[in-house]
């Protein structure tokens, strides 16, 4: 310093980033004469000393503006007074005219000795330094300040190995005692869990060494675990390391700047739980499903356990109604104990798991720190049973973000478990209606032995439009019928009750099967016509396929007609496997051609199998590759009967059928022996009359059905005799005995005849009336060339 010998402190680096500004001293008189000057002075001002010394300091400073309401007036020389403050902001002039605001503070020295001052003797000492540089280098010692004391970024420091070398106030806090305490100490040992962010998945170790070697920093790195201060608790830390360097630039350890993120972490997870939750619950319409995907999503991330037990009711598909504690079904436990699942459940009165379940809230086992939480599963209002969550005693009591969660994960739980219940409910009745629609069971015949399989689609509700049936014909013949209904569902299986209905209605009139099926094709197209083609529930019968044949075991032969069906397998004993070529008329509603009708003789014990599409095309490879496995199985299993047969093809099959309803008819002819049937041809004379029923005792006699003959002589001499009155052209007489005893009278005529009450006066029209009270039935059969009249009556009991 000029003047006097003056040598300001020191303390900045070099580079100066924390280091304050520059001061700038001067030396005053006790008139506020300059006597000392620095360089500092010089360089904040611009004055050499040569220009300042020996001049009042106040002629540097610029005077304040002038108060508007009172008059300058001129000040005298005065010494420098601050305002009577000992620091203060000041303008000051600048050499260059410049004007500089400094921050100024005026420290009074001790007063010399008595007598030994003089007019240059200083007497305090004036510091400045720029107002702006001033005040930046405060707010960085304050931002330093308040990262060390009062932050809540936690700032730790660590060196080689990942160990402790420095804390902030906040990182203390979370260590939980003093900082001296864990010097040294490793990252791993202090912070114990594992790394969540997969892009940093190294040790600690390594992570700290790596920002050694290269420098290069690492953001936001996600890492879960326990701190010293809250063992019990997990945290999840966002964290971002950099490499500090010393004033040589070499490296002295890993600063690390973390922030508490378990609050922000814990929302995400349960966010991604209930998109997770509304993703996978209720991909099965089945409560034990749902429940088990309830388990497998909430374990372990959510809770340890979960146990899920349902209203009895609502499992068999009732509707829902106020469950009590005590009539529960446990249908999921994921606690390792799956012997559970299935069992009745009763909870106590007064219980936490009862007052959920009365109340429709959740409950928890403590207040204080519960694990356990019960979550009612609520359907409009009604609870279907209850949800248990449980958590181990090591880990955190449920919260009420976790409850909120539980309620959610209950709630959609619930919706599924309903739409299942009501999935059962309707796919009950579906399979009701299907299987009232079906034959319980095929009948006994002479004709044929027959199995049959009805296989629903992989559907919602298991029912369809396929059908099958075997129908008892007069003459011991046999009706055998397949047809498929376009569609699925409970409008399909009523459209195909209604089309079985009318085959067995018009197979009792003994139509040929194209006939039969022309007069179906009919119906269907007034109904279609009646209705817009669709009935009520919007499934119609028009596209509709059918397969109909008739099999006479006395003459074994059988005639076929189908409407856009499918023709069957035919398997005779010793020969291939065959499809029977028929003439493929138009499905059922479609047109008006006619249906074409082919005769087939059938060896005895030959196979049949009808069938629908839905069984040719399973996995989707097409009919033919379909016929061609069926043809397969035909051939190894043609010894087998047709229930194991039945069983073969569907193995084989239907292993892939889910797309549709399959329907397969397996038939084993049979052939009436000769001595069950007895024939005559008669010439039309009404004196053979007599002979006919003779011909006819003498017939039971040699069955050992003498009970019958009375009836059979009234029966035989009435069909006879309108043959021989009404007719013309040979008459033919023949008796079967089968399961019943078959009487049959045929002539060249095609009119029917009908039974009527004759008259009190009337001589006739008896005799019809008579053969419908005797026997148990009888009616008329056309044929080509004529028709015939057939009454049934009953062997007696042996």
């Amino acid at each position: 310093m000029e003047g006097l010998p003056f040598t300001p402190s020191a303390g900045a680096d070099e580079d100066g980033h924390l280091s304050p500004p520059p001061a700038a001293f001067a030396l005053l008189t006790a008139e506020g004469v300059l006597v000392g000057w620095s360089r500092e002075a010089e360089a904040l001002l611009g004055y050499p000393a040569s220009q300042v010394l020996g001049h009042p300091a106040a002629d540097l400073i610029v005077p304040s503006p002038p108060d508007r309401d009172r008059p300058e007036e001129p000040q005298p020389d005065r010494p420098l007074r601050l305002a009577g403050a000992p620091s203060a902001v000041v303008d000051v002039r600048h050499r260059n005219g410049d004007t500089v605001r400094v921050a100024v503070t005026l420290h009074p020295l001790t007063p010399a000795p008595d007598g030994a001052a003089s007019a240059q003797t200083p007497s305090a000492v004036l510091m400045a330094a720029e107002l702006e540089g001033l005040r930046w280098w405060e707010t960085r010692q304050a931002m330093l300040q308040g990262l060390v004391t009062q932050s809540p970024v936690t700032l730790t420091i660590y060196g080689p190995g990942a160990r402790l070398l420095w804390a902030n106030e906040s990182s203390v806090r979370e260590l939980g005692g003093d900082l001296t305490a864990f010097l040294g100490r490793s990252m791993t040992e202090l912070f114990p869990g594992d790394v969540l962010t997969t892009q940093h998945l190294a040790s600690p170790e390594e992570l700290v060494q790596q920002i050694l070697d290269t420098g290069e920093p690492v953001i936001d790195v996600h890492f879960r675990g326990h701190s010293p201060a809250d063992p019990r608790r997990e945290h999840v830390w966002s964290s971002s390391y950099f490499r500090l360097l010393d004033g040589r630039g070499e490296p002295v350890g890993v600063c690390e700047q973390s922030i508490d993120v378990t609050d922000h972490y814990r929302a995400q997870q349960r966010l991604a739980l209930l998109a997770e939750a509304g993703a996978r619950i209720g991909s099965t319409l089945d409560p034990s499903g749902t429940a088990a995907e309830l388990a497998k999503i909430a374990v372990p991330q959510y809770a340890r356990t979960v146990l899920v037990d349902v209203a009895a009711d609502v499992l068999r598909g009732e509707e829902p109604k106020p469950v009590t504690a005590w009539d529960l079904v446990r249908v999921a436990d994921s606690d390792g104990e799956p012997s559970r699942v299935g069992e009745r459940v009763a909870y106590a009165a007064g219980s936490s798991q009862a007052e959920s379940l009365a109340g429709g809230r959740s409950t928890a086992d403590a207040v204080v720190a519960p694990t356990r939480l019960y979550v009612p599963l609520i359907v409009r209002g009604t609870p279907l049973g209850l949800v248990t969550f449980v958590r181990g005693d090591d880990s955190e009591p449920f919260d009420d973000g976790d409850r909120a969660v539980a309620e959610e994960l209950a709630s959609r739980t619930a919706v599924c478990i309903d739409n299942a219940r009501r999935y059962h409910r309707e796919h009950t009745a579906a399979l009701m209606l299907q299987r009232s629609l079906l034959p319980r069971s095929l009948p006994e015949l002479s004709a044929v032995e027959a199995a049959s399989r009805y296989l629903p689609a992989d559907g919602h509700l298991g029912a369809g439009g396929d059908w099958f049936d075997v129908i008892p014909l007069s003459g011991a013949r046999v009706g055998l019928v397949v047809g498929d209904v376009v569609g699925r569902g409970l409008g399909a299986a009523a459209t195909m009750g209604r089309l079985r209905a009318m085959v067995r209605t018009l197979a009792e009139l003994d139509l040929a099967p194209d006939e039969l099926l022309a007069r179906l094709n009919d119906q269907v197209g007034r109904d279609a016509s009646d209705q817009n083609g669709i009935v009520a529930d919007g499934t119609g019968a028009v596209g509709a396929t059918c397969l109909y044949g008739i099999y006479d075991p006395s003459s074994r032969t059988s005639t076929w007609a189908a409407a856009g069906h499918p023709p069957p397998a035919v398997v005779e004993p010793h020969g291939p496997v065959g499809f029977l070529r028929l003439t493929p008329g138009p499905p059922l509603g479609v047109g008006r051609l006619p249906y074409e009708g082919a005769e087939v003789e059938l060896a005895e014990g030959s196979l049949v199998v009808l069938f629908t599409d839905g069984l040719v095309e399973a996995g989707g490879k097409g009919v033919d590759v379909g016929r061609e496995r069926l043809a397969a199985v035909l051939g190894e299993q043609r010894a087998s009967s047709p229930d194991r047969l039945c069983a073969q093809i569907v193995a084989e099959l239907a292993s892939e059928q889910d797309q549709d309803d399959a329907t397969l008819l397996v038939v084993r002819t049979r052939a009436l022996e000769a001595r069950q049937v007895a024939a005559w041809e008669l010439p039309s004379d009404p004196a053979l009359v007599a002979r006919a029923r003779s011909m006819a005792v003498e017939q039971l006699g040699r069955w050992g059905l003498e009970e019958l003959a009375f009836t059979t002589e009234l029966v035989v001499s009435e069909l006879v005799t309108n043959a021989i009155r009404h007719a013309s052209g040979p008459i033919g007489l023949r008796l079967i005995r089968d399961r019943s005893l078959i009487c049959e009278v045929s002539d060249a005529q095609h009119t029917s005849p009908h039974a009527r009450y004759a008259g009190s006066d009337e001589e006739g029209g008896r005799g019809l009336f008579m053969v419908a009270q005797l026997t148990e039935h009888w009616g008329t059969r056309y044929m080509p060339a004529g028709k015939t009249i057939w009454a049934e009556q009953a062997l007696p009991l042996a």
